[in-house]
């Protein structure tokens, strides 16, 4: 068969043969993106994330994803730092971890992120002075409350959106990172978001997108520089995922709950600087690149008109 193909080619003219070639290794080079999906979504192992070290630094764990991962973590034998800024939650979501993996040791670290961050990190660096910190999840962020242009976000809530999704996993990011250089191994793990990756644009969300595109290029350039010190940087990028600030609250196929996800990305920790745990986030992710921008521009800002529209009308409501 194969010495019938080549006597085949053989016969055609000499200038066919370049696309024929052209054509043939776009086939092979599909058919390798697909088998490396299938491998790295359903095949290949999580890391043994103890080898970073015993302490998971977690921050905005009272809720949401950040809950999650606090979670899993202790299932998985990690000791916990959790920071966050209303000590009657981190109270409550410890409690709850003790309850249920009574082995793991928890030290609260109240934080308000929109606050004094200085002083809030000073108080991360005095808890983890001698702790066997090896991961740390940048889990905190704020987005808008509904969609909205940028001249109708009030300054609040301007600050806040810098403030905590680049300023809060800056400075967090560079109190822990000493302690991982010292030993030479860690992973760091930020919470990015399809807003600012997935999608070419997310019109009437345009700061919050724009902070989390920051924590991907940041997450980048950080993989780069620790990569030889043995610390292993990832910008995780989600799309919907049933949380409060997402304002879905049932979980399906394409949007998972909190511990779907928490699950999922605890496998792909240590691994591609940039990833989207969630399998079928993936298949999303390629739908959105294979359509053309305007499209997705066209479609998104439709859409966030009429999240808009329905939060207006809350607020009257509230009035």
């Amino acid at each position: 068969m194969a010495e019938y193909i080549l006597e085949q080619l053989k016969s055609q003219p000499s200038w066919l043969l370049l696309p024929i070639t052209l054509g043939f290794l776009s086939l092979l080079k599909f058919a390798f993106s697909i088998l490396k999906w299938v491998y790295v979504n359903f095949i290949r192992p999580g890391k043994n994330l103890k080898k970073y070290g015993s302490w998971a630094l977690i921050t905005g764990p009272t809720d949401g994803i950040g809950k999650a991962f606090a979670f899993q973590l202790a299932r998985k034998g990690f000791n916990l730092i959790l920071v966050g800024r209303h000590p009657s939650k981190l109270e409550e979501v410890s409690e709850s971890i003790k309850s249920k993996y009574g082995s793991t040791q928890i030290r609260n670290v109240v934080v308000d992120f929109s606050g004094d961050l200085n002083d809030g990190v000073s108080r991360i660096k005095e808890v983890i002075q001698g702790l066997d910190v090896g991961l740390l999840i940048n889990n905190v962020g704020v987005s808008y409350p509904y969609a909205r242009f940028l001249h109708e976000v009030d300054d609040k809530l301007l600050s806040d959106l810098i403030k905590v999704n680049v300023e809060g996993t800056t400075k967090v990011t560079q109190a822990v990172l000493p302690g991982m250089v010292e030993r030479k191994r860690g992973a760091i793990v930020n919470i990015g978001s399809g807003a600012a990756i997935v999608i070419p644009s997310d019109p009437l969300y345009s700061v919050y997108a724009a902070t989390k595109a920051y924590v991907d290029q940041f997450s980048r350039c950080l993989y780069v520089e620790y990569k030889k010190s043995g610390i292993d940087v990832q910008c995780q990028v989600p799309l919907y995922v049933a949380t409060k600030m997402a304002s879905i609250r049932r979980s399906s196929f394409f949007v998972p709950s909190t511990d779907g996800y928490a699950r999922a990305a605890l496998r792909w920790i240590g691994y591609e600087p940039r990833c989207t745990p969630y399998w079928p986030h993936s298949i999303l992710w390629a739908l959105a690149y294979s359509l053309p921008e305007s499209f997705i521009d066209t479609w998104r800002l439709k859409f966030c008109l009429g999240i808009r529209k329905r939060g207006q009308l809350k607020d009257s409501k509230k009035e």
